[in-house]
Parts: structure tokens; C-alpha cells; sequence
């Protein structure tokens, strides 16, 4: 069995290798997470999906949104450790499932993965919105096969 806050004790004041620090002069600096399960993005106890055995979190594949939870009882199988739930499309129907699953789970993770899936939802539709658009194709051109051309052209100007 895991005790969540010796994973966290040994996380935070060690090593962990999602943990990415700021560096600014005169100020505190600020711990950000890059597990890609991390709720906020922050390392902190609450939102770290390492030290909690019960979290939960929206993923994106291919364009649909998945609500990922981990439970206790799932810790001794890692492969089957998360659960996924496909969220419906329409939003108001996928929050509707987000509250349904996550009924008793703690308010902190309920409104962080709302709000996780508002952003998610919305680059998503800016996606759909720019891949409509037409836009001229950009073709690079070598630099060097330019120079080259040039010289060439000079050239047969001189000898004319």
C-alpha cells in the first residue's frame, strides 16, 4: 500500500523529474509540473498526480477528451491505474458527466478538471476554425540554389 504523503515528502524536498523551477532575481521562485496528468500544471500537494492515489484529470486524443481517474484500488496494476471515461462532445453534456463521476471527489479536482476541459474545449474549436481557413502554402526556397541562379544569370547577361 502507498502513503501518499511520504511519496510527496520524498517528491518535493528530492527529486522529482517533472519538477521545472523558476529562476528570477530578488523573488521566490515558482515549482511547475510537466506530468502530463498534472490538473494546474503547479507542483503542489493537491494538484500532483504522483503523491495522490485518488486524482483525476481530462486528457485530449485526436481531437476527443477523456476523463482520466486514478484510484486506490487500481495502484497495484499500473498499466489498468487510470480509468478512462470518453466525454461526450457537447460540453454542457461532458461537464454533466464530469460531475457524475466525480461526485464525491474532492471540490478542488471537480473544479480544476472543469476548468481543464473549458481550455481544452476552446483550443480544440479554434483548431476546427483554423483548419477551415484558406491559407496560402509557404514553400521555402535554398538559399544557396538562389545565390547560384543568380551568379548564373549575371553571367549569361555579361556574355550577351
Amino acid at each position: 500500500m502507498q502513503n501518499d504523503e511520504i511519496i510527496w515528502q520524498v517528491i518535493n524536498q528530492h527529486h522529482c523529474s517533472f519538477k521545472v523551477s523558476t529562476k528570477l532575481q530578488g523573488k521566490d521562485t515558482q515549482n511547475f509540473c510537466r506530468n502530463k496528468h498534472n490538473v494546474t500544471g503547479l507542483c503542489n500537494r493537491s494538484s500532483c498526480p504522483l503523491a495522490n492515489s485518488r486524482y483525476a484529470t481530462i486528457l485530449e486524443e485526436k481531437g476527443r477528451c477523456y476523463l482520466l481517474m486514478k484510484t486506490i484500488e487500481r495502484a497495484h496494476s499500473p498499466k489498468n491505474l487510470w480509468q478512462r471515461v470518453k466525454l461526450n462532445r457537447n460540453y454542457a453534456k461532458a461537464l454533466e458527466q464530469i460531475d457524475s463521476h466525480l461526485q464525491y471527489w474532492p471540490k478542488f479536482l471537480v473544479h480544476k478538471n472543469k476548468q481543464r476541459l473549458t481550455k481544452i474545449t476552446q483550443y480544440l474549436i479554434r483548431m476546427k476554425k483554423l483548419a477551415l481557413k484558406v491559407r496560402p502554402k509557404l514553400v521555402t526556397i535554398p538559399k544557396r540554389t538562389e545565390k547560384v541562379e543568380r551568379k548564373r544569370e549575371a553571367k549569361a547577361e555579361a556574355a550577351s
